[in-house]
């Protein structure tokens, strides 16, 4: 789980409950832009191991997603 989610949370009950300060919602967006990026990350990690096969067994994934595979191992090794 990401670690900033339970404070992003928090500040997300107090926002309903009470309303936040202007310090919170600033503290409240940088949580939110970094939770973005993570969870980004994230899912470009997965999509970069992901293969897609047909019925029959054949390598059917998109070429765009090939070319950013490559680009991520190019990447990985430099």
């Amino acid at each position: 789980m990401i670690p900033i989610l339970d404070r992003i949370n928090v500040l997300a009950r107090k926002q309903r409950a009470e309303g936040l300060t202007e310090e919170e919602k600033r503290e409240q967006q940088q949580l939110r832009k970094e939770y973005i990026q993570i969870f980004r990350g994230q899912l470009v990690q997965t999509f970069s191991g992901l293969t897609i096969l047909d019925p029959l067994g054949n390598d059917v994934t998109p070429e765009k997603l090939r070319k950013e595979q490559q680009k991520l191992k190019e990447h990985a090794g430099a």
